[in-house]
């Protein structure tokens, strides 16, 4: 009887994780993330799906601050009560391969405890003149942790000025947790500065700013359900 019990239980938690994955495809995000696995699967073969880094889309103050597919936006639900706060940009390529890019000058920090994130201070918002903002990377790092962040910005760095286009390190998957990789891509951020001239939590999306203004592309989630983001067109 216990051996029944536990096929059981078994069966019914994969039930449950079959319906998580149904809800998420079909309900939060049918098209997207059927393009982005097909884009995973081979990215030789939807070349035109992908953008290039350290291009200029329209007359968009950033650059593109990696090359591949803008797979998820801002402003996609992943759970209930979770709002994604950027952009996830998958290279196609296995971790520690595609190069990230500095996408607007600033002022590049990385806090002692960060494996794989940096943020860029930029003290003149190229939109709105006067205020300041943040751009914010995550993912630069292996599955255990260990950083793709080239060894110019140690942990620690604080302050230091890059260049739009400054080579800042590389894709990884490192999702926090060692062990628990979240796939090979870069995610990027518009961050709000604080009162006292810190970036708020990067967590909560009430934080972050709609990226699409910024680099000249339909990034938010809510109005784009299912184009591509590319530079010059929108493929469908």
């Amino acid at each position: 009887m216990k051996t029944i019990g536990k096929i059981v239980l078994t069966c019914v938690g994969i039930l449950t994780v079959l319906v998580v994955i149904v809800f998420y495809e079909t309900i939060l995000h049918p098209q997207r993330s059927g393009k982005v696995v097909q884009w995973i699967r081979d990215p030789q073969d939807h070349a035109d799906w992908a953008v290039h880094a350290n291009e200029q889309c329209q007359d968009a103050p950033f650059f593109i601050p990696t090359d591949g597919m803008i797979g998820y936006l801002w402003g996609d639900s992943f759970q209930i009560g979770h709002t994604h706060q950027g952009i996830d940009i998958f290279g196609g390529t296995e971790a520690g391969i595609t190069p990230v890019y500095a996408a607007y000058d600033g002022y590049l920090t990385r806090l002692p405890d960060w494996k794989s994130s940096l943020i860029i201070r930029i003290p003149d918002d190229p939109l709105q003149s006067g205020r300041q903002i943040w751009i914010y990377y995550t993912h630069l790092a292996d599955e255990n942790g260990s950083s793709y962040i080239i060894d110019t910005f140690p942990a620690g760095t604080s302050e230091v000025f890059v260049a739009a286009g400054t080579l800042l390190g590389y894709q990884g998957n490192y999702s926090g947790t060692p062990n628990n990789p979240v796939g090979v891509h870069l995610h990027f951020s518009i961050v709000q500065s604080d009162s006292d001239g810190t970036f708020k939590n990067e967590l909560e999306i009430k934080n972050t700013l709609d990226p699409s203004p910024y680099l000249g592309l339909p990034l938010n989630g809510k109005e784009n359900k299912d184009i591509i983001p590319v530079c010059g067109t929108h493929q469908n």
